[in-house]
């Protein structure tokens, strides 16, 4: 009965090549290159020259000369300042004085043994530099060698003995058989192999949600002051009990 409702030799099959129908892509438009600019122009169609416009040339940035803006003295040439001889007043020249020994410096009584023949005199002096380079050792440099004690030289010593420590290896409590003791276990929970029985906490206080910014209360309004939808606040004055512009009543008391 199915082959019965198709005409000709025509059956549902697998198209051979993708249709482009069967995509909700925009399919190869946009793969196919453009005929109008200069970049990426198609080859099968011919480009026409393409023109830019270029603008006006910085005159400024090429010509780095200050022009005449600057007002040059005509008395300096190219070979310096075009001037006659001048001179001018110099201040004093301040020279250095140097301290020279006055006649008090001298001590002609000091030089008589330089002058006359005199005894030969000496004089103890501290000691020398060189005396502290040298580094020969004094008498408490040396050391006498010991003659107590098993380290004596030249010298017979007597037999020594020293008192050592116990010692773990070979004693009463050397443990031969390195099994573990009865501290060495931990008792079990008993709850591991029992039902375990139920267990409460107390937990903090719950507080229900809600706002915890200031509110203002009934001191913080002032209704007297609005006038958002009245023309102004009320005021009040006080003004005299009657006009000025009414007649009194007199009363005439016979």
């Amino acid at each position: 009965m199915t082959e019965e409702v198709w005409m000709g030799t025509w059956r549902p099959h697998r198209p051979r090549g993708p249709i482009m129908a069967l995509y909700s892509s925009p399919g190869p438009k946009y793969l196919i290159p453009p005929t109008t600019g200069f970049v990426k122009h198609t080859p099968t169609k011919l480009r026409a020259p393409a023109y830019s416009f270029r603008g006006a040339p910085m005159l400024l940035a090429e010509n780095c000369s200050p022009g005449p803006r600057y007002n040059v003295n005509p008395k300096i040439l190219r070979t310096g300042k075009d001037l006659g001889p001048a001179y001018s007043i110099l201040g004093r020249y301040h020279s250095k004085t140097l301290l020279t020994p006055g006649p008090g410096d001298y001590f002609p009584e000091k030089s008589t043994k330089y002058v006359f023949d005199s005894a030969p005199s000496h004089s103890i002096s501290a000691r020398t530099k060189t005396f502290r380079v040298d580094s020969t050792p004094g008498p408490a440099a040396y050391m006498l060698p010991m003659v107590m004690g098993p380290n004596t030289v030249g010298k017979v010593s007597q037999p020594s003995f020293s008192i050592k420590g116990r010692s773990k290896l070979g004693s009463f409590s050397d443990d031969l058989h390195k099994t573990p003791g009865p501290a060495a276990y931990h008792q079990t929970d008993v709850q591991v192999t029992k039902f375990k029985a139920p267990q409460y906490t107390m937990a903090a206080r719950v507080e229900p949600p809600g706002d915890k910014t200031l509110k203002p209360g009934p001191g913080a309004h002032s209704p007297e002051k609005v006038t958002l939808t009245k023309p102004c606040a009320p005021v009040v004055t006080f003004g005299i009990k009657h006009s000025d512009y009414m007649v009194p009543l007199v009363v005439d008391v016979e």
